[in-house]
């Protein structure tokens, strides 16, 4: 006789073996490029504060792009806004995917990873607003800071120790770390935008409308999806 207690999903189960073999793939995959993200950073930082760091800042100074069309970004700018719109892009997708098909399909599966991210959001900006409430100078500004994990660095660590986590864990954590993610930049967004240029940003409408179309009739054909998503992103930038 099953009891009520046996049809209950728990929290952190192991979840179902399609879901732990394809999570298993994926982290797989990413360890190599989880490897070479941590070298790049190591890199990164040890030129940044050695003699020879006026060269890198040159470097990340560096500004290309179409001046006419506003995108005459410096390289670091163009990691920022540019790279990383694909990452969370990919990031978003694989979400979805959990979500939608995935074992956190479930709410109650789904329940913890989102209300961590949530307290991974709260708990810090609170303990920042505590300290700072009478340091003035605009130090309150900065209560959003604190409230990002960095994704890119979270994951990466997760591809690279992907082996010795069990299953359930992994996919918790890689939800913790996705959706704490997308609220900051939610944060963000709302809280510290200065202006808004609504002509491009209506316009966006168009080629993400047709994207999403194309996407849903199962159309494939990178050399049609790319412009669009490249269009999307100019605009909203």
């Amino acid at each position: 006789m099953t009891t009520p207690t046996d049809r209950t999903p728990r929290l952190l189960s192991r979840g179902s073996w399609p879901e732990v073999r394809r999570i298993g793939d994926i982290l797989r995959a990413e360890t190599v490029g989880g490897i070479l993200l941590l070298a790049a950073a190591v890199l990164a930082l040890a030129w940044a504060n050695s003699p020879w760091s006026e060269a890198y800042r040159r470097i990340s100074d560096l500004e290309i792009g179409p001046s006419g069309l506003h995108l005459d970004l410096s390289l670091a700018q163009w990691a920022a806004d540019g790279l990383l719109a694909i990452f969370f892009f990919v990031a978003g997708l694989e979400l979805k995917r959990e979500f939608v098909a995935g074992d956190l399909r479930e709410p109650r599966r789904a329940l913890l990873p989102v209300a961590a991210a949530l307290g991974g959001m709260t708990v810090p900006a609170v303990i920042y607003t505590i300290f700072n409430a009478r340091a003035g100078d605009g130090a309150l500004a900065g209560w959003a800071i604190p409230t990002a994990t960095d994704i890119a660095f979270a994951l990466a660590v997760l591809g690279v120790i992907n082996t010795h986590l069990p299953a359930a864990m992994r996919t918790f954590l890689l939800t913790l770390a996705v959706v704490d993610d997308l609220l900051a930049i939610v944060i963000i967004a709302v809280f510290y935008t200065g202006s808004l240029h609504f002509g491009p940003l209506l316009l966006a409408l168009a080629p993400l409308a047709v994207f999403g179309l194309l996407v849903q009739r199962r159309v494939r054909s990178w050399w049609l999806l790319l412009p669009l998503a490249v269009a999307t992103w100019a605009l909203v930038h």
